[in-house]
């Protein structure tokens, strides 16, 4: 049974006429009479009266009105609900970030200017486990919105980003800083660069994330070769700053991340500035998206960015 033989069956009841009511339903009137009798074909009972002047019901007729007009009001509400999911769905800003950003930045960035816009943001979760390429790949393939990452000019892998098709805000500046556990008197346990025969243990990132480039760029153009022993690598920040607090060796790590525990001592900085690695935070966008929340959450960042 086709949905639109009821509709046929409550405008013939309705219109009592067959010409009438296949003009009200576009079609010729010798189709719409065949779809009455397949209707009733369906039903295996008579209708339509169709020996009275007006057309009337048979008693079957008007029960199977009833529940003709019930069904296509559900079905019609059902439609309209799943509209306006897929017009929410359609406005929702999708974001995704590392973790160590989603903790710090997109609470006091991203989310209060949603929240402010009346805008409902998607954050995916999942990517906080992801590589740097998949951030990439989730942004050319159209699958996020909105990139939140760190960036430096060795993380080459950013560049598929291009300007023709691509923009983006810087919205902070971060630095990566060495970080050690402390001793007794709060001093640290370990301090750049080292000693060749005593090599610091060193917790580095993860090949794949953003900040392994980063870090790698800068320690090989320092004047003094740091002496690290890789001890494991990770994809969080947040892990690696558990490891260094534990005593488990250096760890570079953003200064906004660690900023209360090297004011409470529990950290300490194991060098001088100069192993400090400068970043910028961005936020990445694709040129031609045409979510209209999109564009006004990002005329609005741009906006707050250049005051």
């Amino acid at each position: 049974m086709e949905i639109r033989w009821l509709e046929d069956f409550i405008a013939l009841a309705k219109t009592r006429h067959f010409s009438r009511a296949a003009d009200e339903q576009n079609v010729t009137q010798p189709t719409f009479s065949r779809r009455i009798k397949l209707l009733e074909e369906e039903m295996k009972v008579t209708l339509i009266d169709r020996n009275t002047l007006p057309l009337s019901l048979t008693p079957a007729g008007e029960i199977f009105l009833q529940s003709a007009e019930m069904i296509t009001r559900q079905l019609r509400d059902a439609k309209a609900r799943c509209l306006e999911i897929r017009e929410q769905e359609q406005s929702q800003i999708r974001f995704v970030t590392t973790q160590s950003l989603f903790l710090g930045y997109y609470r006091d960035y991203v989310e209060p200017l949603c929240q402010r816009m009346g805008i409902s943001i998607d954050v995916n979760m999942k990517s906080s486990a992801w590589s740097g390429a998949d951030f990439i790949n989730a942004m050319v393939a159209n699958e996020s919105d909105l990139m939140l990452c760190f960036w430096h000019p060795a993380m080459s892998f950013l560049k598929e980003l291009d300007e023709e098709h691509f923009e983006y805000v810087t919205i902070d500046r971060e630095i990566l800083v060495p970080c050690v556990a402390t001793d007794d008197q709060q001093q640290p346990i370990y301090t750049l660069p080292g000693e060749r025969k005593r090599p610091i243990p060193y917790i580095s990132y993860d090949e794949a994330t953003f900040l392994a480039p980063a870090l790698s760029h800068h320690l090989q153009r320092q004047h003094e070769v740091p002496q690290l022993q890789i001890l494991t690598n990770n994809l969080h920040a947040a892990s690696i700053k558990a490891m260094v607090k534990e005593g488990f060796g250096i760890g570079w790590l953003p200064k906004r991340l660690v900023n209360d525990a090297l004011n409470f001592g529990s950290l300490a900085l194991a060098g001088e500035p100069n192993w400090n690695v400068p970043l910028e935070i961005r936020l990445y966008r694709a040129k031609h998206n045409g979510n209209p929340n999109l564009s006004q959450f990002w005329r609005n960042m741009v906006t707050e960015h250049q005051r």
